[in-house]
């Protein structure tokens, strides 16, 4: 299959999460994506995009986020775009380790990499872009 790209951008508004979320699983099924990959999926999207909106856009519904998802024979590929001023990975905490079991940060991240198969962050003047990969083969 060749690759193919599907967009949205949707303003900072946490009620258009599940709004996202049926944009993703429609490409999922489109492609036949598997039940327990669709179920992570699912999550890590949610969770990709509520980032975006609240700790990249800080819930300013001026501010956007835009969603792209490539699919190709090998992998899907769902880049979060925000307007955020971005922020340093290796300073999220580990939520597994015992002083910060009872912390609510750091608690998403760790779920995207439990569930994915990459993730990736690029931090630009315009914004951060998180992108989720899952592997198809």
């Amino acid at each position: 299959m060749a690759s193919k790209t599907y967009h949205k951008v949707i303003k900072s508004d946490p009620e258009l999460l599940p709004e996202v979320e049926e944009f993703v699983l429609n490409i999922a099924k489109e492609i036949n994506l598997n039940h327990d990959k669709i179920n992570n999926l699912t999550l890590s999207v949610s969770e990709a995009a509520s980032n975006s909106m609240v700790h990249g856009n800080k819930l300013d519904p001026n501010k956007k986020v835009e969603i792209t998802v490539t699919v190709d024979d090998d992998k899907m590929e769902l880049t979060f775009k925000d307007e955020g001023k971005g922020f340093d990975v290796s300073n999220v905490p580990d939520p597994t380790a015992p002083e910060n079991i009872l912390k609510d940060s750091g608690r998403g991240i760790h779920i995207m990499r439990s569930f994915l198969d990459d993730i990736k962050y690029k931090f630009t003047p315009e914004g951060t872009e998180v992108t989720l990969v899952i592997n198809l083969k």
